[in-house]
């Protein structure tokens, strides 16, 4: 892949991400059930792409403390996705996207306390930003405004994922990505599929469909080509137009769902983005 193709591919899988929220508002089930859907097509498939590029299955890491690593991701990334697809079926698309895109701020506010890392005055700064975007996105203070219920699910999966990416810095460094992926989703599958198997016997033939592309395309393959891209790509250009998923999550449910945010919601989620992408734009952090 060269860099023209590596920036085609970081756009798509920009476009893929905000398919997600897309296909929890299409699936006629449980965020239970497609999360345990999800996980279980995109490890299918990451399995596939794996023995296809190394010839052999991947195989579990037989450190104790690299299996606790793997096995707490897992977990992390298993109340991510459930938790953003309850807010999507209770907020709807734009406020689950929105809320979800807090979790730079959250990584801010972890990172240094887990990693012993100086947090700079410009990095409080996006926490700022962030959290006055996310009162303006808040539709109002009332928890029985099922949107407001939804913001904070939302929220919950951004905290989840920041937890996750803290994880992910170190389980990275003992697992090749894709591989870490494809254990990662067979731990939420395992996680999530008892608790809706019986579900599963009750959605439509079109849901299978859903549950597919959402396992497929916008989980395997998006990692797939996030992965391809980080090597010939800046992880900070990746970041920055990744920053765009909740700008076409939000265009894609005013399309098919007439789903539009409010004035306020707008102007909120444009401080989000807008601090995330200027997050992306600074220097680097000098060791």
């Amino acid at each position: 892949m060269n860099p023209r193709q590596a920036q085609i591919a970081i756009h798509a899988t920009a476009v893929l991400f905000g398919l997600t929220g897309i296909f929890g508002e299409l699936i006629h089930g449980s965020a239970t059930l497609i999360t345990a859907g999800r996980a279980s097509f995109a490890a299918a498939a990451l399995s596939m792409f794996i023995l296809r590029a190394r010839h052999r299955p991947s195989t579990l890491p037989r450190d104790r403390t690299r299996l606790w690593v793997l096995l707490v991701s897992g977990v992390l990334l298993a109340i991510h996705w459930t938790t953003f697809f309850v807010a999507v079926k209770i907020g709807g698309i734009a406020i689950a996207t929105l809320g979800f895109a807090s979790f730079p701020a959250f990584i801010t506010l972890f990172e240094g306390f887990l990693f012993k890392e100086h947090t700079r005055a410009s990095e409080w700064l996006v926490v700022l930003l962030v959290t006055t975007g996310l009162v303006l996105v808040t539709p109002s203070f009332d928890f029985r405004d099922q949107a407001t219920i939804g913001l904070a699910w939302a929220i919950v999966s951004g905290l989840s994922f920041a937890l996750l990416t803290l994880a992910n810095r170190k389980a990275v460094t003992q697992m090749p990505a894709r591989e870490l992926a494809g254990w990662q989703n067979l731990i939420v599958a395992a996680l999530t599929l008892p608790w809706c198997l019986g579900e599963f016997a009750t959605i439509r033939a079109l849901d299978w469909l859903w549950l597919f592309m959402l396992g497929v395309f916008c989980t395997a393959l998006s990692h797939s080509l996030l992965v391809s891209c980080l090597a010939n790509l800046k992880a900070r250009t990746a970041g920055i137009v990744l920053a765009l998923e909740p700008v076409y999550a939000i265009l894609f449910a005013a399309i098919l769902f007439a789903q539009y945010p409010s004035a306020h919601a707008l102007v909120g989620g444009a401080l989000i983005i807008g601090a995330i992408v200027w997050s992306g734009m600074r220097p680097a952090r000098s060791t």
